[in-house]
């Protein structure tokens, strides 16, 4: 067996389930579930009338590089979005399919890390995307935490990261909007972060899945190709971004997205994604052309995020006091009482489960950042959502 299984950790909703054992929530509450980001609002009719009408074509392979009419929808959603010179952006080599961001952020680790090296590293923030870490480890590397704390923004702070561990970083994971804090790296940070990795040769892997909900229609978050477009990195050489039309199109079940950018890395892992057999069905296909080239049910989207981040905070303005994200459909709150005795009561008085914040992190130089904190996901219906705050604020004073 692979030894390097036995490096991984539980995943949070794991710790989530055995937290909760035992706990008998009151009977005549229904339970509301914050603890997962699971986008619940209706997919989109078009898209789903596009799937069933293509549904034929199982009876075809599909091809791992994706057709070219799915290539060319994605190719002029990333210029359009980032306002990238449509030269630079070739669908033939700047981007792949891929099923789902998840899948994509896994398999990249395998494709990029040297195994050879005496200490290959890869950084990523903390807390973080538990598919970061299990990355590193089955490509042989070893994690390397960047503590996000409040009074950094959330964002990793560079400065603190010393040359020895700039010199053994192979890749970098980064994820902008952030999960779970909502933070979003400045045009600036992005900058600089793209001028350490052509200093230090590693590669940016930018997770931008929540970067389509946001709250200023027009203020939206930067990413990582338009970025290096913009200061002469035509070629986007050591920068990859992850999209998803899991959150952006409501569509988690259809396990659909996309990774472009450098092509040299993109055709090693068009190599590695061919072993892999990871092509998206042709169906799958022709619906996300569809939903890449719409942007009206996007726009319906955050305004529907719009609506319950604004009475959620303002109904726990005076209990729980979370500050309203830049971005995503996240609120990451500080708990009066430690994050797990929170997450315990809440569910067992409540009926309400939310997600503990040292599940998502790990401790790194005697700290850990999700400590006393939890993640709550306000993709529940507006109704639910607004349940939940209140039961929230008739928790709080018994803590």
């Amino acid at each position: 067996m692979n030894t390097d299984l036995l490096r991984l950790q539980p995943y949070p909703f794991e710790k989530l389930a055995e937290l909760k054992q035992g706990l008998q929530p009151p009977a005549q509450l229904d339970h509301i579930a914050l603890s997962i980001g699971e986008p619940r609002h209706p997919a989109p009719r078009f898209v789903i009338d596009n799937l069933i009408a293509h549904l034929h074509q199982l009876s075809n392979y599909p091809s791992t590089r994706g057709s070219a009419a799915l290539r060319e929808a994605i190719a002029s959603w990333v210029i359009r979005r980032f306002a990238i010179n449509p030269g630079l952006v070739d669908p033939e080599t700047n981007l792949l399919p891929v099923s789902g961001t998840r899948e994509a952020l896994f398999a990249i680790a395998q494709t990029v890390i040297d195994r050879q090296a005496e200490r290959p590293l890869v950084l990523m923030p903390n807390p973080f995307y538990q598919i970061y870490e299990g990355a590193a480890l089955l490509a042989g590397a070893s994690p390397c935490y960047l503590n996000c704390l409040s009074d950094n923004d959330f964002l990793p702070d560079l400065d603190e990261i010393d040359d020895a561990r700039w010199a053994d970083c192979q890749m970098l994971y980064i994820c902008t909007p952030g999960n779970p804090s909502g933070a979003v790296m400045p045009r600036a940070y992005l900058r600089r972060l793209i001028e350490l990795a052509h200093r230090h040769d590693f590669v940016i892997a930018s997770d931008e899945c929540y970067s389509e909900i946001y709250f200023d229609e027009d203020e939206p978050p930067p990413g990582l190709l338009g970025i290096a477009a913009e200061i002469g990195n035509e070629k986007f050489e050591r920068c990859l971004a992850f999209h998803s039309l899991s959150k952006r199109s409501n569509l988690p079940g259809l396990r659909s997205g996309f990774v472009a950018g450098d092509a040299q890395i993109l055709q090693r892992f068009l190599l590695y994604r061919t072993y892999h057999g990871c092509a998206l069905p042709p169906a799958t296909q022709s619906a996300s052309a569809a939903a890449w080239s719409d942007e009206a049910h996007v726009i319906e989207n955050r305004a529907l995020y719009r609506q319950k981040f604004e009475q959620v905070l303002a109904l726990l303005s005076d209990t729980l006091a979370p500050q309203k994200p830049q971005a995503g459909f996240y609120l990451w709150a500080s708990t009066p009482v430690s994050d797990t005795e929170f997450t315990q009561r809440l569910y067992a008085e409540q009926n309400v489960t939310v997600l503990p914040g040292r599940f998502l992190s790990r401790d790194q130089e005697g700290v850990n950042p999700g400590e006393n904190r939890v993640r709550m996901a306000l993709v529940a219906p507006l109704d639910e959502c607004l349940d939940a705050a209140r039961r929230i604020n008739q928790l709080i004073p018994a803590l």
